[in-house]
């Protein structure tokens, strides 16, 4: 059993307590009103005065309090069996991991600013799958397809420039990559194949056309997203405790600056029938990208049975309100001639005689 909201049950512990400043009052009364009158008197006044059905009328009213209770916490037991239906695109983000990521011309960095307009686009996706390849001189995977957002975020939060072998760039690796990622997913359904390259653009590796042409061939579409600005801005060396402690420099002793290599992005998206994006603020966004991927066409990708915790909590309304309905209605006085009265006086008679 399971419980969607458990805090509701600490309202539990406050019906013991209400129950016994109950009997506490009622004796409080008792005392105070013996000093008045005698309990003869008393007696003669509530003369139809029925002391069990009082009792009984008290415990259904707790009892149906606590079912209310623990209705409300949302108790779940059990499985049910649920068609699940995934239909999207096959999203891969290639993500450049060189160390001019780290560069903060796009505050709070480049890599930092990337990961967050990821996770933004993360939570825009229904039932698409995306899979996630990180690069520098070398690539691999990161993140396999799939529709499992939470582990994407998870590991997309965790990437970062020290992971990898090598602090180069290398575009022809990482489409390579990308190619062979595609080739070995299972689509049959037509969804649309779509490669997100995002990198500040500067390439130090062999020239990467011809693995495009073999990349666009097979029926991806690209679109790029260039971090970064064209005045660009030095490259920190951070000490163990994540602080700035200088930044790199040449050969000369002289500080590197990193700038935006737009015209590889560029024609990174213009040869893959995507668009190119560029952020070179913070308040920048790939907010146009989104509604392309919601154009592109979508495949359903598996059905699913999905087994989940059932929620039982109206079976237990439903005896809440059987005794709240006995609160409300079980009588605590007998009128002489009422069936009940009859039925209690036979009660006694028999208990005696036996």
């Amino acid at each position: 059993m399971i419980w969607e909201n458990s805090s509701y049950l600490w309202f539990l512990l406050l019906l013991p307590v209400i129950y016994g400043g109950y009997f506490w009052y009622k004796k409080y009364q008792i005392k105070k009103r013996s000093g008045y009158f005698d309990d003869r008197l008393i007696n003669q006044l509530r003369k139809n005065y029925w002391k069990t059905g009082e009792k009984v009328r008290l415990i259904s009213l707790t009892i149906a309090a606590a079912l209310f209770i623990i209705a409300l916490a949302g108790p779940k037991i059990g499985t049910e069996v649920r068609e699940v239906q995934r239909k999207g695109v096959n999203l891969l983000v290639a993500l450049d991991l060189s160390r001019s990521m780290n560069a903060e011309d796009v505050r709070p960095s480049r890599l930092d600013k990337a990961k967050f307009e990821l996770n933004r686009l993360i939570n825009r996706l229904q039932g698409d799958r995306v899979g996630l390849l990180v690069f520098t001189d070398e690539a691999f995977v990161q993140v396999p397809f799939t529709t499992d957002y939470s582990a994407f975020r998870m590991l997309l939060d965790i990437s970062n420039t020290e992971q990898m072998p090598s602090s180069g760039t290398n575009f022809h690796s990482a489409i390579q990559l990308a190619k062979e990622t595609f080739r070995n997913i299972d689509n049959t359904t037509n969804a649309a194949n779509v490669l997100l390259f995002v990198a500040d653009g500067e390439n130090h590796g062999p020239s990467y056309q011809s693995v495009l042409r073999e990349l666009i061939n097979e029926g991806v579409t690209v679109f790029s997203v260039g971090i970064g600005t064209r005045e660009g801005g030095p490259i920190p060396i951070y000490n163990q405790n994540g602080q700035i402690s200088g930044y790199h420099r040449d050969a000369q002793g002289n500080t590197v600056t990193t700038r935006l290599g737009s015209e590889s992005m560029e024609d990174i998206a213009r040869q893959g029938g995507g668009e190119y994006y560029e952020i070179r603020a913070g308040s920048d966004n790939i907010e146009p990208f989104f509604s392309k991927l919601d154009e592109l066409e979508r495949g359903e990708f598996s059905t699913q049975e999905f087994a989940d915790y059932k929620n039982q909590y109206q079976f237990l309304l439903f005896f809440g309100m059987l005794f709240f309905m006995v609160t409300l209605f079980f009588p605590d006085n007998i009128n002489e001639k009422s069936i009940l009265n009859r039925w209690l006086m036979r009660y006694q008679k028999n208990k005696v005689n036996d």
